[in-house]
């Protein structure tokens, strides 16, 4: 029997989550609670619209051509996508049989067998770092790090090409003692080919407001070019690559 997974929303040429122009599945639900998230509709399980998992890769197949001529591909999303594993996993043999790219972008909090199923077929992973001091990163997404960083083991472990995601929030994730520890952590992941410096803004705060949520970080202003400059330096040590949208 089919699994049916739930969708928040698709975009069909993405530019911004993997290399190339890519189809971008953005899966619903997610258990981090992220105070800078700019999706928090996406965290409920139950909202969404259902998909086969036919249904979803007829709507992928359309765009080959595009993802082909650029070098692009298919990049789950959310949300936390892995929440739905066995949902991407029924896809995912299809698209790697029309050589079809799979990235999955992940906090890294899910772990189960469908999930390493998952990243079998898996080309590309955006791991969602959010900080690299347990306490700051509890306060700031509700769940603990470990299993985000034993992930990232587990990726260096099968050589799965890795980049990794930082968003730059003043007051929150700009302490640069532990921008220096991550930087100096990921020294250790010859597999990690990409940092990815995201600076922070308020363009989802609306959602919390019609969402009734409460939106902690409203006074916190955007990130300075000096302090962006500044931790992407801190990242570059030895040789890294690092992009950032300034």
């Amino acid at each position: 029997m089919s699994v049916l997974g739930r969708i928040h929303s698709l975009e069909s040429f993405g530019t911004v989550d993997g290399p190339g122009i890519r189809f971008v599945v953005f899966l619903q639900g997610c258990p981090l609670r992220c105070r800078f998230c700019h999706n928090p509709d996406t965290w409920d399980v139950n909202k969404g619209t259902e998909y086969t998992s036919e249904q979803l890769y007829e709507e992928i197949i359309k765009y080959k051509s595009y993802m082909d001529f650029s070098g692009g591909g298919v990049t789950f999303t959310g949300g936390e996508p892995l929440l739905q594993a066995e949902f991407i996993l029924e896809i995912c043999s299809r698209l790697k049989a029309q050589g079809i790219s799979i990235a999955i972008d992940t906090s890294g909090f899910i772990w189960n067998e469908a999930v390493q199923e998952v990243l079998e077929y898996t080309d590309l992973v955006l791991l969602d770092i959010k900080n690299y001091d347990p306490v700051v990163y509890k306060e700031v997404t509700g769940v603990p790090l470990d299993p985000t960083l034993k992930l990232l083991d587990y990726l260096r472990e099968k050589n799965k090409n890795t980049w990794i995601r930082y968003v730059l929030v003043p007051g929150l994730t700009d302490n640069l003692d532990n921008v220096k520890l991550l930087s100096e952590h990921l020294d250790g992941y010859p597999n990690v080919s990409r940092i990815e410096l995201l600076p922070f803004h308020k363009m989802g705060e609306y959602k919390w407001k019609e969402l009734g949520l409460t939106y902690s970080l409203s006074e916190t202003k955007e990130p300075e070019k000096a302090l962006i400059k500044e931790v992407k330096s801190i990242f570059e040590s030895n040789g890294k690559n690092v992009s950032c949208s300034i």
